[in-house]
């Protein structure tokens, strides 16, 4: 994994063989590639389905201004609070969502 002063990534690859990468500039612009579904969206959350699992996005404001399923890409505008990747496995997330 590489940090860098705005930016996280976290390499992963998808049967296209693009990665996963997060790029986060100022708390204020999130560019995630990798992207394969969008669950949920709104100015509080935005769930994601990534080549490395959900990831939850939370936040206030948050707008997606990019939206590309094709390119496997999101990018978020609004102030970003916590970026947080779940278990896809029974008792991950969706389980606690919805059981």
């Amino acid at each position: 994994m590489a940090y860098g002063a705005y930016g996280f990534a976290a390499e992963g690859q998808n049967l296209s063989g693009a990665g996963h990468r997060l790029t986060l500039e100022g708390r204020e612009r999130l560019t995630i590639t990798g992207v394969t579904d969008v669950d949920r969206f709104d100015e509080a959350a935005v769930i994601l389905q990534t080549t490395v699992g959900s990831l939850i996005v939370r936040g206030d404001g948050l707008h997606m201004q990019t939206l590309s399923l094709e390119g496997g890409e999101v990018s978020i505008d609004g102030q970003v609070d916590s970026l947080t990747y779940e278990d896809s496995a029974p008792g991950g997330f969706f389980a606690r969502l919805f059981g």
